[in-house]
């Protein structure tokens, strides 16, 4: 049976990256070479999986090839082409502190691709409650899509957002349109037990090698999204969730404002018992109050877009998602 590198390039080659699916592939044939990174990935303490171990070891040898120390790892990124084995086993071998290292953070991911589902969401909630809204988003990186008033949509036709924006996120649609209703944002915040700054240099590689090489459209979309961060700082608190939320929701929303909290692919880094704390915080407001989740399933076979409104607690299963926000299939 393969282990976690060989599961998850089963998954990445049916998620449309052929080129990721080999790294990961040579990644594990290769991995005596490189007995750190070997010894930490069996003796990971979590679910391997929950954890994203196959895309932190992906981010790591992406950004050995965007450092360009190594000469052959670079050009079989920049073609896509050559002896993965031979060249991806010695880039191991060179640089197994560095992997092991690298993986030992979480992803920092922050696609803003993402966006297109919450902003589809914030439309539908739009006609559940005609209220602007404040946003609160839970595990934020660096704020990425708490910016997502300054991006430009195409949802099934539907143009929202900025139309002048650099960004622009036109998911592939499945199922009728959204319903056009306006989104008007007046606050933001977020809260990151990591948090990134955007004008750094260091974390914009971080982030830059999180994308998927063979992707480069959703690459140049982050540049752009990381420049408007730059000028558009993000808030966010550097907190544990348990701290930070229960604090937020106990402070009053202004009057005629919607408060939402948004999590996009961060509580499948939390413990079951975070998970729940975050639910009961939620759920024991008395004041206009919704949730958008953009989470894989508790069986890790599909991403759900929900939505919840409080304090009916009523759920909402929007759409189901790729996972980087690439086709959206619109249930409404």
């Amino acid at each position: 049976m393969p282990g976690p590198l060989g599961q998850y390039a089963l998954v990445v080659r049916d998620l449309g990256s052929a080129f990721v699916a080999a790294v990961l592939g040579a990644g594990e044939r290769q991995l005596t070479r490189a007995p750190l990174t070997a010894a930490l990935i069996a003796d990971w303490p979590g679910d391997a999986a929950a954890d994203a171990l196959a895309m932190r070891f992906n981010g790591a040898l992406h950004a050995l090839a965007r450092r360009g120390d190594d000469p052959m790892l670079g050009a079989l990124y920049a073609t896509r082409t050559g002896d993965f084995d031979t060249v991806i086993g010695d880039a191991m071998a060179a640089a197994d502190g560095f992997i092991a290292d690298w993986m030992q953070q979480p992803p920092q991911t922050n696609e803003v691709g993402r966006a297109g589902a919450v902003m589809a969401a914030l439309m539908t909630l739009r006609g559940l409650y005609d209220l602007p809204v404040e946003l609160l988003e839970l595990g934020a990186s660096a704020g990425l899509n708490l910016n997502l008033g300054h991006y430009a949509y195409d949802l099934g036709g539907v143009r929202v957002g900025r139309s002048d924006s650099p960004v622009r996120i036109a998911p592939e649609w499945r199922g009728s349109p959204p319903v056009a209703r306006p989104v008007e944002i007046v606050a933001t915040r977020g809260v990151d037990l990591r948090p990134l700054a955007a004008a750094d240099h260091q974390a914009r590689e971080r982030l830059m090698a999180y994308v998927w090489a063979d992707e480069p459209e959703r690459a140049e979309r982050l540049r752009h999204a990381l420049a408007i961060a730059s000028d558009v700082p993000p808030q966010i608190a550097c907190d544990d969730i348990l701290r930070w939320l229960p604090a937020e929701l106990a402070r009053p929303p202004a009057n005629g404002v919607c408060r939402v909290v948004i999590h996009t692919m961060a509580l499948q880094y939390c413990s079951p018992a975070t998970r729940a704390a975050v639910t009961e915080a939620m759920a024991t407001t008395d004041y206009p109050l919704a949730r958008i989740g953009f989470e894989w399933t508790d069986a890790r076979d599909a991403v759900h877009l929900t939505l919840t409104t409080y304090p009916d607690g009523i759920v909402r299963h929007l759409a189901t998602c790729h996972a980087y926000g690439h086709w959206i299939d619109w249930h409404g």
